[in-house]
């Protein structure tokens, strides 16, 4: 059976850091800035893990579609 890894790109300048993407993150892959934050003051979230399965869970639940998710099958 393939595995599949995942890649997150994340709009951070449209992001507001609502943290909603890093609770549903089921491999803990995502954390919001700290110290860093967008042209509108918010800190924003940032994958940090690198532990994407691709599950998209973080992109459905973004109320600003900030989140795309990508997926590649690993041999």
């Amino acid at each position: 059976m393939s595995k599949i890894k995942g890649a997150i790109v994340v709009d951070e300048a449209r992001c507001k850091g609502c943290n909603l993407c890093v609770t549903a993150c089921p491999t803990h892959t995502l954390a919001l800035t700290t110290g860093e934050v967008n042209h509108k003051g918010y800190a924003f979230c940032r994958d940090v893990a690198g532990a994407c399965i691709g599950c998209a869970s973080c992109a459905i639940v973004c109320p600003d579609g900030c989140i795309t998710v990508y997926r590649k099958k690993m041999d």
